[in-house]
């Protein structure tokens, strides 16, 4: 069935809409370049740093690659420093004691899979740095939802208004709102944050993520 043209007074009010749209997610990717690029460049001597300390502390790749949905359902391969052994679930199996602790909610560090360096990694964050590069490649920003598998997404990710409409991000509003573990709570902050998402909320939780990043190190 053909549907009716756009009325004047329509057209007037849509497309001033879609140019609004699209000039905030060029906004966007001119955000996430302007701070992801000088960032690597700055940091890079700590990057190559981390990946000595990884393949002398044990024998492994130095990249752990996860694959993960993106923009439009589209599966890419989020980067992360390795932090486990590479023979992990045989440490499980000889180690189900501690495992069993971690399970109990007990401190990660206690984990028998992660490596001396991958506890160091995990308990700073730095195991995430070279999500930066996927920025980069623009298969994620520096803020949005965070990152799902294809499992995790059949699960309850349907929950999550537009999820796959937007790229998933390095850090969100989920993230600087307490990451609560509540899966309610996750599924209502992505929500809010994709129905309401501009330029100027993605840099009031960049701030916010350094806020709570330096709070959480120094206390």
């Amino acid at each position: 069935m053909l549907q009716a043209p756009l009325k004047s007074a329509e057209r007037n009010s849509v497309l001033p809409q879609m140019t609004a749209r699209r000039v905030n997610r060029w906004l966007k990717y001119a955000l996430d370049f302007a701070l992801v690029m000088p960032t690597i460049i700055l940091i890079s001597p700590l990057l190559l740093l981390i990946a000595l300390l990884i393949k002398l502390d044990s024998p492994g790749p130095i990249i752990y690659r996860r694959r993960v949905v993106g923009l439009n359902g589209r599966e890419f391969f989020a980067y992360k420093f390795r932090t486990m052994y590479v023979d992990n679930n045989n440490r499980l199996m000889r180690h189900r004691d501690e495992w069993m602790e971690v399970l109990r909610g007990g401190n990660i560090d206690t984990d028998p899979r992660l490596t001396r360096i991958g506890r160091f990694l995990r308990r700073t964050g730095l195991d995430e740095l070279p999500r930066l590069f996927n920025v980069l490649d623009r298969s994620m920003s520096l803020v949005g939802p965070r990152m799902m598998t294809r499992t995790e997404l059949m699960k309850f990710g349907h929950r999550i208004d537009g999820y796959v409409a937007v790229r998933p991000g390095l850090t969100g509003l989920w993230q600087v709102r307490g990451h609560s573990h509540n899966l309610d709570d996750r599924v209502r902050l992505e929500s809010e944050y994709i129905s309401n998402w501009s330029v100027l909320l993605d840099i009031q939780i960049l701030l916010q993520t350094v806020f709570v990043a330096f709070t959480i190190h120094s206390s």
